[in-house]
């Protein structure tokens, strides 16, 4: 995973956007606090942030801000729960899940009624790998396990999903805040999902 860092300067030059578009954002919580990273370079104290991160960001907000306010896409960016809740049938019209995954993901953790928004997101999760191909349905119920046991981290950090496989045989794991993990030789990543990426465009998908 990149940790490469880009300057204020050149992230200003390089998006078009100015120095007080920027801490606006930040103060409205569209940027994270901990993405502004304070380092000491020969001219004194500059201010750098994680680049693929940032430069994600800023496309998203520049293209979404002609359609929400600035607070729409605080809620759309933060990692708490949305309050939202919906029906199955409101769900799969959404898109946020086909029938047939959505029949499975029911045989799997017996919600009714209304979806709570981490339900919800389990749901997507689940969807997008399968309906990708890059899992397979046992891949998915160890899956929904995974999500179950860990419900009460995954929206506080920043989560990777991974699944691996070894001689046919898969493992899923979670990678917490981005820190880098190496696997012995033989093993294949045949899956990486990043858990709040999911929830941005969950959260799209919803507005």
């Amino acid at each position: 995973m990149s940790h490469e860092l880009i300057s204020k300067k050149d992230l200003l030059d390089l998006t078009g956007i100015s120095y007080g578009q920027l801490y606006r954002w930040k103060r409205k919580n569209l940027i994270p606090e901990d993405w502004f990273i304070r380092k000491s370079t020969f001219t004194g104290q500059e201010t750098f942030f994680p680049k693929q991160k940032i430069l994600e960001r800023i496309e998203k907000i520049q293209t979404m801000k002609e359609n929400l306010s600035l607070d729409e896409l605080a809620d759309m960016f933060s990692p708490a729960a949305s309050s939202l809740k919906l029906t199955a049938k409101e769900l799969i019209s959404k898109g946020v899940a086909s029938e047939s995954v959505m029949n499975f993901f029911l045989d799997q953790t017996g919600v009714s009624g209304e979806f709570p928004f981490e339900e919800i997101l389990n749901l997507y999760m689940l969807s997008s790998m399968l309906e990708s191909g890059d899992i397979q349905l046992d891949e998915g119920r160890m899956l929904l396990e995974l999500l179950k046991e860990h419900s009460s981290q995954l929206q506080k950090k920043d989560s990777i999903i991974i699944f691996i496989r070894k001689l046919g045989i898969s493992s899923c794991l979670i990678l917490m805040n981005g820190e880098e993990v190496f696997f012995e030789k033989g093993t294949k990543m045949v899956a990486r999902l990043s858990i709040t990426k999911c929830m941005e465009e969950l959260k799209t998908k919803l507005l």
